[in-house]
């Protein structure tokens, strides 16, 4: 086969460090889901959706055949780090939590996962994230270590 295909969804979740709300506001919250989304892009991947809450965000992402997914968190968290602590808005003490969550999606089921992430204000008048978080790691089959997985 001399062409190369790739159809690879990605739910990214991840924190901000010590799952602080620096993203309380919501006019801030959705200016950086927009560089997040921007960010993925500039990565060579596509953006789905990005939403999330005041201390967390969740990312639907189609991944390139060509990037990893350790690369390309790195890259988003990177810049979009650099962005809020220039923001006027932003904090210069704002980080990402070092760690990340990334769970496959069958093409088949990323509407319904838009629709989650799309309603995450919603969902956490209910849940914690540290709930949320455990909850999709079950659903995958993943055991988490609670001293590490909240650093």
């Amino acid at each position: 086969m001399s062409q190369s295909l790739a159809q690879i969804w990605i739910h990214l979740v991840f924190s901000t460090k010590e799952r602080r709300p620096f993203l309380k506001s919501d006019s801030l919250r959705d200016e950086m889901f927009r560089m997040l989304a921007h960010h993925v892009k500039e990565s060579g991947c596509v953006c789905a959706i990005v939403g999330g809450h005041e201390d967390h965000v969740h990312l639907l992402v189609g991944l390139s055949r060509t990037i990893t997914i350790a690369k390309l968190v790195e890259n988003v968290k990177t810049e979009t780090s650099k962005w809020m602590k220039a923001h006027k808005d932003g904090s210069k003490t704002f980080s990402w939590q070092s760690g990340y969550g990334a769970f496959s999606v069958s093409h088949s089921k990323c509407d319904e996962v838009e629709t989650y992430i799309r309603n995450q204000a919603e969902h956490h008048k209910r849940f914690s994230y540290q709930d949320e978080f455990r909850r999709i790691c079950e659903r995958h089959g993943l055991s988490i270590d609670e001293r590490y997985v909240w650093e």
